[in-house]
């Protein structure tokens, strides 16, 4: 940002303005796309049909949609008379949204074919007025054209956008919290610009920049990588409604900056080395080599340590005969930033990533914090850290190792839930992350656990149980999630799921003619293939957090599903008691 704009609407418009001609929204099928000045005249549009529907300031609009243009379209849209939009999770149940509907009062919804009978089931109260559909008719609803077709005479379009104020509502992001009903968190124009301004300090962005919208805009990482991104510093997107797409359309878009959790990154090292394991035993070894000198390197940068004169000979060589060619061929050779998030990335996978020549920096926040609170430079990554407090930001930890943040990335709060504001933020305007965490002297910061979950085993020691299945993802490909037990146990044991798209390369290569994983669950040679990851694992972690035994589910988690939140996390106590019967026989 050149100038400090006092909304993300005049954001948008100054943003608009500068290269009207060049491409601001893509699809992944390579259509010409959508240009800067087709998007704010469809915004123009939208926004006076939305008014012509009664949308007002103040008000609030609901968005389910997969990652297609129209959401940037509708949700820019609604900003622009003065609403407030919010996105609802695509997996959540009738149940969920209505209780969305109830906090958020909305009355007007814009969706999906695909999504319209769960939202009408889920208009318990008949609050919703207006469903605005943008693939197609609906029974009793309006499509997005005939929205834009709109008239409204007394709506005054510049009038409302300058309207909106600092101090305005930008968005509700409902958490996808593993316990409880979702919490609506009040974010403003202030929460976002701040990020943007204390992001920017530390990364390089660009008009122009292009990046991919394939995981979920409820999720505020997404929203703000993307689309607010868009809105503020004028970055490409091209959005993917199925995220398995992904892999096939990061070489159609080489993007310069890129988002991922990180079991996207653990899935790119496992590509990686499936791909590799392919080659003629002289090619191995020569990938091989080149990744571990790039890894070597990576690890020495992030040490502080002196690259030696015949290691940057090395180094080059290896870039130039392979590491190079590996970037491209992942459609990743132009990222200038990536950032992973969201949860903790193990360290070995990182430095993997950062040895092919990736520059990702680990950060950490809440949706609380407005997305990011502390983030790794591209300049100064520290390896197993989530980089140092973002400028113009306070981290501190509490007495009992809590993480503590003050700022302008604070929430407004919890909307309609003035108690529960007040038990995450205190009177000095520190919010309780809930996250264990440590300082080092130069400022970075290392996340031990969730307050709540850490394994306390029955000898009284305390375990992060993310550092133990992170272990085991970097170690076992063929894992989809793994969930460390042993809170008041003897020992360590895992439950374990495969992961689909690795169970089909595994029968691919061995000539298994069924590749599901309810049937490699069961399947001698994937147990062995487990044992040899849990071994190793285990090499990385220290006696007490070792795995002594695992059992291998037949199930697939999915995201939005009983074990899984839409961005993945594991819902740690249902899936203690759905599964309680597993777990006890690993005791047994």
């Amino acid at each position: 940002m050149t100038e400090q704009p006092r909304s993300l609407c005049a954001a948008f418009q100054a943003t608009a303005a500068r290269n009207p001609d060049d491409i601001a929204l893509r699809g992944p099928d390579g259509t010409a796309g959508i240009t800067w000045r087709q998007y704010a005249d469809r915004v123009r549009r939208i926004a006076t049909g939305l008014s012509a529907l009664g949308v007002r300031s103040g008000d609030t609009v609901a968005v389910m949609l997969t990652n297609v243009p129209q959401f940037h379209l509708s949700d820019t849209a609604v900003l622009h008379t003065g609403a407030t939009p919010f996105s609802i999770y695509n997996t959540f149940t009738a149940e969920q949204v209505s209780h969305l509907f109830a906090n958020a009062g909305n009355r007007v919804v814009i969706t999906e074919t695909q999504f319209v009978e769960k939202l009408r089931a889920a208009n318990i109260a008949g609050t919703v007025e207006h469903f605005i559909c943008v693939d197609g008719p609906i029974d009793d609803g309006i499509t997005l054209d005939e929205v834009a077709a709109l008239q409204a005479p007394e709506f005054d379009f510049d009038a409302a956008w300058q309207a909106v104020e600092e101090s305005s509502l930008l968005t509700i992001v409902y958490t996808s919290g593993t316990t409880g009903p979702p919490k609506g968190v009040e974010l403003t124009h202030a929460n976002m610009l701040a990020e943007f301004r204390a992001v920017t300090a530390l990364f390089d962005v660009r008009f122009g920049d292009r990046v991919v919208s394939y995981l979920p805009d409820a999720h505020l990482a997404n929203r703000a990588f993307c689309h607010y991104n868009n809105l503020i510093e004028g970055v490409q997107i091209t959005t993917v409604a199925d995220p398995k797409q992904l892999v096939a359309t990061l070489p159609q878009v080489r993007p310069t900056l890129f988002l991922a959790v990180p079991a996207i990154w653990y899935k790119i090292k496992a590509g990686i080395e499936a791909l590799v394991a392919q080659e003629s035993p002289v090619k191995r070894a020569l990938v091989g080599w080149a990744i571990g000198t790039g890894i070597e390197v990576a690890r020495r940068r992030s040490d502080g340590k002196a690259i030696p004169l015949a290691l940057r000979v090395q180094h080059g060589v290896a870039e130039r005969l392979v590491l190079s060619t590996l970037r491209a061929k992942m459609g990743m050779d132009q990222v200038r930033g990536a950032i992973t998030g969201a949860s903790p990335i193990a360290p070995d996978a990182l430095a993997f990533i950062l040895g092919l020549g990736i520059p990702v920096c680990e950060g950490w926040g809440m949706t609380e914090t407005s997305a990011a609170a502390t983030l790794n430079s591209p300049d100064a990554i520290r390896i197993g850290t989530v980089g140092r407090a973002l400028p113009g930001t306070e981290v501190t930890v509490a007495e009992d190792g809590e993480l503590l943040v003050r700022g302008p990335l604070i929430m407004r709060g919890y909307r309609h839930a003035p108690e529960q504001t007040a038990e995450a933020v205190d009177a000095d305007g520190w919010m309780h992350t809930g996250d264990i965490g440590a300082i080092d002297a130069d400022g970075y910061i290392r996340i031990v656990d969730r307050k709540k979950e850490l394994i306390i085993n029955a000898a009284g020691k305390n375990m992060s149980p993310s550092n133990i299945e992170g272990a085991v993802k970097v170690s076992c490909p063929l894992v989809g999630a793994v969930v460390a037990i042993g809170d008041n146990r003897s020992y360590v044991s895992a439950l374990l799921t495969l992961d689909p798209d690795a169970c089909t390369a595994y029968a691919a290569r061995h000539g298994l003619a069924d590749a599901s994983p309810a049937v490699l669950a069961e399947d001698p040679g994937v147990r062995a293939v487990l044992d040899a990851g849990i071994k190793e694992a285990n090499e990385r972690l220290s006696r007490v957090e070792q795995i002594k035994k695992f059992t291998v589910l037949s199930q697939v988690w999915e995201p939005g599903g009983d074990e899984l939140t839409p961005k993945m996390s594991l819902k740690r106590k249902p899936i203690a008691e759905k599964y309680a019967s597993e777990i006890e026989a690993l005791y047994s």
